[in-house]
């Protein structure tokens, strides 16, 4: 080996050889001359000490060299990818901590995540979900920078500002060809003779659906399992002819596909509403607002 410094377009250079087999379509990719691909090779080599590719047909093959020192090139260059996007999230500031109850994270934050990243504004995002009021204390105490979500109660509001976005329902959801499907309207005292997957005690959704349960005489289940889980709910009424109380948006997509079916509930007087939760007179990062409005331009295409 010389004494011949190896420059991150040596390694760059040879990995794309490497992976095209080809010295032209490297070229093509890397947006430079054949002869500058060979020459950047060629140097290479020199300060390696071994000759790293040779020709094959039309093409090119690595040496039993070039295969060993592919193996350490690939790796430094990601090491070096992975350093220099660190940077990047550095100079662009913290990250943009946001809170999402499973109702939004199913439907409304896929499409407005990936309208905010079209932006390129270089802000790393993290989504955190969970139950309404874990993410409320978490936004109180300034771990979280925004929670979109459903009205919480007026006691747990206390210093924090709510922008409303649209108000969304509770659905009664069952497997395709479930026994309680046809009937219309449901005849509720049914309900008992199956098991029903209840919104967790403390849930936001969870004082709605218990009033909605004793206006159509239903009090106690006699068997219910409480879960917040949208993964669990949905494993459980597929495989089960259990009944899921569920928002809405949580299982829009699997209504639509037809995965899953609501029974035939008016469920209107279910609705709360679905909005942006901030903290109070506290000043947030300028991505805060730029998300915040994609997401209410997000509803909009959604048409809530």
């Amino acid at each position: 080996m010389t004494d011949l410094p190896i420059k991150f377009r040596h390694l760059r250079t040879f990995v794309e050889v490497a992976r095209q087999r080809s010295v032209g379509r490297a070229a093509e990719i890397l947006h430079v001359s054949q002869p500058a691909v060979t020459k950047t090779l060629r140097e290479l080599e020199a300060a390696v000490g071994a000759k790293l590719v040779e020709r094959a047909g039309r093409g090119i093959r690595l040496t039993e060299a070039g295969e060993v020192f592919l193996q350490h090139s690939g790796a430094s260059l990601a090491a070096i990818q992975r350093g220099l996007d660190s940077v990047a999230r550095t100079r662009s500031g913290p990250p943009l901590r946001i809170g999402a109850l499973p109702t939004v994270s199913a439907r409304i934050m896929p499409p407005a995540i990936l309208r905010f990243l079209a932006r390129r504004t270089g802000t790393l995002v993290r989504i955190i979900t969970g139950e309404n009021v874990v993410l409320l204390e978490q936004l109180r105490l300034g771990q979280l920078d925004l929670v979109v979500g459903r009205l919480a109660a007026p006691e747990q509001m206390a210093g924090l500002n709510f922008a409303h976005l649209y108000a969304e329902p509770v659905r009664f959801v069952v497997r395709a060809g479930h026994p309680l499907l046809g009937q219309a309207p449901l005849d509720f005292s049914r309900i008992h003779d199956f098991l029903v997957l209840m919104p967790s005690e403390g849930s936001v959704i969870r004082p709605f659906v218990e009033r909605f349960l004793i206006e159509h005489g239903v009090g106690d289940l006699r068997s219910e399992i409480e879960t917040v889980s949208d993964s669990f709910g949905r494993a459980m009424v597929r495989q089960t002819d259990a009944v899921w109380i569920i928002s809405e948006g949580v299982v829009a997509s699997d209504l639509e596909e037809g995965t899953l079916v609501a029974l035939a509930v008016d469920t209107a007087e279910t609705r709360g509403a679905v909005g942006l939760t901030t903290r109070a007179n506290i000043p947030f990062p300028p991505a805060v607002d730029l998300l915040s409005q994609i997401v209410r331009e997000t509803v909009g295409q959604f048409g809530l």
